[in-house]
């Protein structure tokens, strides 16, 4: 069975001479080329080399750097590494060196993007393919890397991007050794398996993620959506994006889901006086009467899109960022209570959509994104609402201005979002924090609007990482930062439709589309 073979593989140093059929090769070679690669990128090359010419020259080179690598060790283990058989590579009837295609840019491969030496792994696992083939073939197989690689690289001949993993001797094996040769000689000896399996985490030197009390819906609801989808009389995926958005809301156990709620959350900002902004502060008041009425654009995308709405006046600010903290961190934690109330009493009316209201609060959203993300005031400050390239320069200066005071006033302390939220934030995104984890622990999935809500919900993933699971973007909005908020909570959007309205337009026309998808998905046909 395959764990007897994965136990009876060995590294074998010592061959008969006896030429192997090119048809054993070929299917050695061919398990090897089954192997898994990043991306489907299939980087591996296999060069067969037969010439024993060029085998005793490979031969010398790892000779000479088998002297070079003793004289670096103490005089015991350096005798010790002499005394070690090496001489497969001129025994052995054939060498394969296994090389690496890396001409190909990590960006362009997926998966490499972030792990860019993933495909010299995908080879590795190449090796490891051909080498249990080989053993199932009987043959042996011994893996020298006693080489300097461009040594290696000039005697078979590789490109520039190109990279060799070493020199594989491939034959009839005059051993079978009953253990590793290294572990045989002494040189090392087999770990036990529990000193090598590390459980959740490896050290607890970096902070521990937050106690969740939130649970992600579980695999056995994933795949069951999944596996239902299936069943509809259309091609998988044949609703793109929305199918995955649709499969997030029944995962969570609502495949009844027809209506939802927008709640918008009004904030007052100080930081407004400092000349961020293109409009009076007075103007949010205006909007919170507009919305009470029903008339501001907010209420009436919610009515229009046959949802609930809902509008918070969360309060003022009692500072200006820059001279002074935004709010105390009691009001911070009382805020995000309320929300959670309505977060709450708002999901059992169906999806939850969210949206904002308060002149100078893309300021607030770009400083709180900025330390949540790592980013520059640059980075982050984008045009806002009406602003012209002064107020931009103004905005930026006010942001670095109020991140060095906050970090110089709390110090580490700054990344506990309670008093991020005091510091560098403002009232309604306190509430909206709160809004977000009421709703995903009702267990409801949540329509992010813009900026403001987006970063609202990287605090509440920060405070409840399950979170995320509930989470669905409504939309991506032209503020500079944006995107990259959706990235960091794995968002792709709904709609991007450049919208600057704000007030939860986007989320209330993205959440009409998920219920229509919804529907779409309850109602058609399915399969026999």
């Amino acid at each position: 069975m395959f764990y007897d073979l994965a136990r009876a593989r060995r590294d074998v140093r010592r061959y008969r001479p006896d030429a192997v059929h090119p048809d054993i090769i070929r299917r050695v070679l061919a398990a090897a080329h089954d192997a898994p690669s990043v991306g489907q990128s299939q980087p591996w090359r296999f060069i067969v080399v037969t010439e024993p010419a060029t085998r005793e020259r490979a031969a010398l080179l790892a000779d000479v750097e088998r002297l070079t690598q003793a004289a670096k060790l103490d005089p015991d283990a350096g005798r010790h590494l002499l005394d070690l058989q090496l001489e497969g590579i001129r025994e052995a009837p054939l060498g394969i060196v296994v090389c690496c295609d890396r001409r190909t840019p990590g960006a362009g491969v997926l998966g490499r993007n972030t792990f860019e030496d993933a495909d010299m792994w995908s080879c590795a696992c190449a090796i490891q393919n051909l080498w249990l083939a080989a053993r199932a073939e009987g043959l042996g197989v011994g893996w020298v890397t006693l080489f300097e690689p461009t040594d290696l690289a000039a005697l078979v001949g590789l490109p520039d991007g190109v990279e060799s993993l070493g020199w594989l001797c491939v034959g009839w094996p005059d051993e079978r050794p009953p253990e590793p040769g290294l572990q045989r000689w002494g040189w090392s000896q087999r770990l036990p398996l529990d000193d090598v399996i590390v459980s959740e985490r490896w050290s607890h030197a970096s902070p521990d993620a937050p106690a969740s009390h939130l649970r992600a819906p579980s695999p056995r609801s994933v795949v069951d959506t999944r596996d239902a989808a299936d069943t509809v009389l259309t091609p998988p995926g044949s609703l793109g994006l929305l199918d995955r958005a649709v499969d997030r809301v029944i995962s969570l156990g609502h495949t009844k889901v027809a209506s939802g709620t927008l709640v918008v959350v009004a904030g007052d900002h100080l930081v407004v006086d400092l000349g961020v902004s293109a409009f009076a502060r007075s103007v949010t008041a205006d909007v919170v009467g507009a919305s009470r009425a029903g008339e501001a654009v907010g209420a009436v995308a919610a009515r229009a899109a046959g949802l609930g709405f809902v509008i918070i006046d969360a309060g003022s600010s009692s500072g200006d960022l820059l001279n002074s903290d935004a709010l105390d961190v009691e009001t911070v934690e009382r805020l995000i209570a309320e929300g959670e109330q309505t977060g709450r009493s708002t999901a059992e009316h169906g999806l939850v959509a969210l949206g904002e209201v308060g002149i100078g609060n893309t300021t607030v959203a770009s400083a709180l994104c900025a330390v949540l993300l790592g980013l520059s005031p640059v980075e982050v400050a984008g045009l806002g609402s009406g602003s012209d390239s002064a107020t931009v320069n103004r905005k930026r200066e006010v942001i670095a201005g109020a991140i060095d005071r906050a970090r110089l006033q709390h110090g580490v302390l700054l990344n506990e979002v309670a008093v991020l939220l005091a510091s560098l934030g403002g009232p309604e995104f306190a509430y909206l924090t709160g809004v977000i984890l009421g709703a995903a622990r009702a267990g409801q999935a949540i329509v992010l609007d813009g900026f403001a809500t987006g970063v609202a919900a990287l605090c509440a993933v920060r405070l409840e990482p399950a979170v995320s699971q509930h989470l669905i973007a409504g939309q991506r909005s032209r503020e500079r930062a944006h995107q990259g908020v959706l990235n960091r909570l794995g968002l792709e959007p709904l709609l991007d439709l450049r919208l600057r309205s704000g007030e939860g337009v986007g989320a209330a026309l993205g959440t009409r589309l998920l219920l229509n998808a919804l529907t779409i998905r309850r109602e058609s046909g399915r399969v026999s």
